[in-house]
């Protein structure tokens, strides 16, 4: 918690000493548009997070089994360990940063460059640097997921959409699904068959562009209407 609270500290300093700007410039004012974006996000990300596991296991031949000692104490303190996670990574890459490189690069150039910085530091948090195959796939698909977020943030100018989307995906992953640094948690796959070949591939390319296809949709539908 502490580190969050040095990120907003070092955020609102960054703001105001580069753009003369106070932390609202990143959005955090809820309005109705914002907790429609907050729902939205989650709704998606964790639907094709959900769809992604379970194709690529179920179809295997493998079976999820609820953990009998899960609760909800449990489930609460891993979300809340997942929600500080995507806060932590957020501020960094979607907060003070990226509104500072959109001002100075235009929201193209700032995205990609979010998304870069996305991709590399997952080499290190993955622990895969040194490795080029693991780092080429850790990349790309952090970095789709990274420019995804940056978007979400540039064409809203709030970062609820990006922590909505980033959570969601998260929440699934590493809580529901015990896929992640978590360990075991409210399901358990029963073993690690994952489909291969043709199907494999596919399920990998749903997992890298529906999220930005629904997100960018979202976007543009709601674009549309505001301009309507």
């Amino acid at each position: 918690m502490a580190g969050l609270v040095v990120e907003l500290i070092v955020s609102w300093l960054l703001l105001w000493f580069v753009e003369k700007q106070h932390l609202s410039a990143l959005g955090f004012f809820p309005t109705k548009s914002r907790i429609e974006n907050i729902i939205a996000g989650l709704l998606v990300s964790s639907l094709v997070c959900a769809i992604y596991h379970l194709s690529t296991t179920i179809s295997a031949g493998n079976t999820w089994n609820l953990n009998r000692q899960y609760n909800a104490q449990l489930f609460l303190e891993a979300s809340w360990w997942a929600m500080k996670s995507v806060l932590f990574e957020e501020f960094i890459f979607r907060g003070a940063l990226l509104y500072i490189a959109i001002q100075k690069l235009g929201v193209n150039k700032a995205c990609l460059l979010s998304a870069a910085s996305f991709g590399v530091y997952h080499w290190f948090s993955y622990n895969v640097f040194g490795n080029p195959l693991p780092m080429l796939i850790i990349f790309v698909i952090t970095g789709i997921a990274g420019l995804t977020f940056a978007y979400a943030f540039a064409h809203t100018r709030s970062m609820y959409l990006p922590i909505a989307l980033h959570f969601g995906w998260n929440l699934v992953q590493d809580v529901v699904l015990s896929n992640g640094p978590l360990g075991d948690q409210m399901f358990i796959s029963e073993n690690n068959d994952r489909i291969q070949g043709v199907w494999y591939s596919v399920a990998t390319l749903f997992q890298l562009l529906a999220l930005p296809a629904l997100t960018f949709w979202y976007l543009k539908k709601k674009s549309t209407r505001f301009s309507a």
